[in-house]
This record gives structure tokens, sequence and C-alpha cells, in this order.
């Protein structure tokens, strides 16, 4: 992997990330196909629209359809027929997810599965082979995401473990090809998050990542720690945010200095009828658009917008039609991902205050 910032404008960056599947421009938005799919899109569909690195979920692909068929495929690329990059988790928020289903020791977590009631063992080493297999373009470490609220001991002592499994998946890794993430936690406490940095920077690695946000914090607190640590992390290597956010977020972030995003809005919020806009969010199920002509978005280009009204997105909705949840998906994933290639001409061109000013002009009308 290589990483070649090209532009800065204060601390917004552009840079390409060069990895073997392809060169990746950032900002960059990563849909997430936690089952090997990005729900409603096919992978034509993804390239249309745009997307240049796509998420996989270790824990879920591992549980079904299982290791032994995504081997006989030859890979995660090949099962899902994707020719980009793929970023894989770990499987550490999954765990967490969990809640009292799972147990953690030093060694790793122990789990039932949601799916049948196996019992189920991830570690660090197993993580890092599940993602070898998987043949991810980008791999993270196994870490254990700090629930929201946590004391500062919870919180210090779940930091420490996820340092020593990052070592120990630093250590599995030996020998792969594919770029390794190491992931800071610590909490809301700064001098934990910090601390955990520290760790990683001694370990070294191609990447750093900032977990354990958008867990329930107040998004005041998720600025807070986003902007102190993307502030201590270092030029050279890309910086991402994990499971954030609205397009709120992702604007205050690359302000922040974030190259890298995932999260399951667009996808999630398009099947319940929640479409981002440049004008804001429109909640296409409300009955003021049941008679509306007009288009979802008149500034996007996207399919959906260029050849459907409000009224007809309301009526899919209302009627649970399979093509409403495709529509709206397209629709949200063009918006994320043109967002992000907004973003990156502004910081090219050495304006993204006033883009930021820009965005929120448009809400502010609306």
């Amino acid at each position: 992997m290589q990483f070649e910032l090209q532009y800065q404008d204060g601390t917004a960056r552009a840079a390409l990330l060069k990895l073997e599947r392809g060169t990746v421009s950032t900002p960059v938005f990563m849909p997430v196909g936690t089952n090997g799919t990005v729900k409603a899109m096919s992978p034509d569909e993804l390239c249309s629209l745009g997307a240049q690195v796509v998420l996989g979920n270790t824990y879920h692909l591992m549980s079904r359809p299982g290791t032994g068929v995504l081997k006989r495929h030859g890979g995660l690329h090949r099962f899902m027929n994707w020719k980009g990059p793929i970023l894989t988790d770990s499987g550490g928020f999954q765990v967490f997810s969990l809640g009292d289903r799972r147990a953690i020791s030093e060694e790793g977590v122990t789990f039932r599965s949601p799916l049948n009631g196996d019992t189920i063992f991830l570690s660090p080493e197993i993580s890092m082979e599940v993602q070898a297999l998987l043949g991810a373009d980008i791999v993270m470490v196994f870490d254990e995401c700090t629930p929201y609220p946590a004391t500062v001991a919870a919180t210090r002592s779940s930091m420490e473990l996820s340092l020593r499994w990052a070592q120990r998946s630093k250590a599995a890794h030996v020998g792969s090809t594919a770029a390794q993430f190491g992931i800071i936690q610590g909490g809301m406490y700064s001098d934990l998050r910090r601390a955990s940095l520290e760790g990683l920077l001694e370990l070294g690695f191609d990447g750093y990542a900032i977990g354990g946000l958008s867990v329930g914090e107040p998004k005041g607190e998720m600025y807070r720690v986003a902007h102190d640590i993307a502030a201590q992390l270092p030029p050279e290597k890309p910086r991402y945010l994990m499971g954030v956010g609205t397009p709120e977020d992702l604007i205050e972030a690359i302000g922040c200095g974030v190259d890298m995003f995932d999260c399951v809005l667009p996808t999630r919020n398009a099947r319940n009828g929640y479409l981002y806009t440049s004008a804001g969010v429109v909640k296409i199920r409300n009955s003021n658009h049941r008679d509306s002509v007009a288009p979802l978005d008149p500034q996007c280009r996207c399919y959906t917008c260029q050849n459907y009204s409000r009224a007809y997105l309301h009526h899919l909705d209302k009627t649970n039609e399979m093509l409403g949840a495709r529509l709206n998906t397209l629709h949200n994933l063009a918006y994320y991902l043109g967002l992000m290639q907004s973003a990156r001409q502004a910081i090219i061109q050495g304006r993204y205050r006033e883009f930021c000013r820009e965005f929120y002009a448009a809400r502010e009308r609306n």
C-alpha cells in the first residue's frame, strides 16, 4: 500500500491510497457489504455510482456462508464479484454488539451465534486468518469496542486489552501483502486515547482508525474525540473514522483531517424511507409526498432522481415494493459518494470552508 497526500486545505486532506486492486481517491466513503453484498445493489451499480472500496464483515461472513465456501471461491472478491478493493473489519464491533451473549478473556471472545446458538471463539489470530482467507486489501486489527458510558477504569482495561490484541494481530499478519490498520480506543477520555495511539504507533501500522465512536455518546463528544485524535495522527498515513455517520458527521470529520469512512446509514435508512438530499433529509413515507411530481433532489443526477417523482417513491414505500428499497438505496449512496467527490474538489481548490458553509446554508433554507 502507498499513501500519497496530494492537497491540504487547513486540516482537510485530499490523497491517493494505492492498493493492489486499484487507486482510491480520498476523502472516501466505503459502502457496507456486511454479508458479501451492499444491500439492494449489484457490483455494477456500485461501480457506476463511483464506489471505490466496499466493506466486508469478518464475523458475519465466517458465520454464514462460512470460511469453507469462501475458500472454494478463492476469497470474497470472486464470491461477490467485486473487482475493486475490499476492507474487512475484524469482528470486534459485532462481538461488542452481542452484549450478554459474549465472554471476553485475554485469549479472545467466546460467544453464542445468534444464528444457531453454536459456541464460537474469535481471537486476534483467528480474525487475521479469516481476513486473509477473505482476501481483503485492508484488514483491521482485532479489538474490543468500549461501550458508552464506561468508567475510566473499565475504559483503561479495555483499551489496554485492545493494544495487546493489536500486537498479536500484527504478529499474525506477518507475510501478508494486505495493508493492516490499527484501531485507536480509549472511550471519551483524552489521555486514554493518547495512550492507545502511542501504543499503536510503537507497533507501527499502515493506517490508523478511530474506533469506539457513534456508540451512543453525544454528538459533541464524538466530534471532540475525532478532532483531538486526528490532530495527533501521523500525516503520512491514512486516517479512518469507523462507523460514522451522517452527512454532517462526514463534513465535520473531513475538516478534522479524516480520509476514510464507512457507515450503514445510507443503505439502512434508504430501506426505511429516510433519504438524504442536498437540502437535507426527506422522509418519503410522509403523506406530504403522496401527490408530489417533483424529483427527490433536483440537484442530483442519479437514476432515481432523473426518472421518478417523490409521489412514485412514496407509493413504492407504502406498498412495500422491492423497487422502492433499490431506488432509495441507489440515491442515498449516490448522495454520499457525490458528497465525497465534492469535498475532494473543494479541498483541491482551497475552498473547503466555503464548501462547508454552502452545505449548511442549503439545509437552513429548507
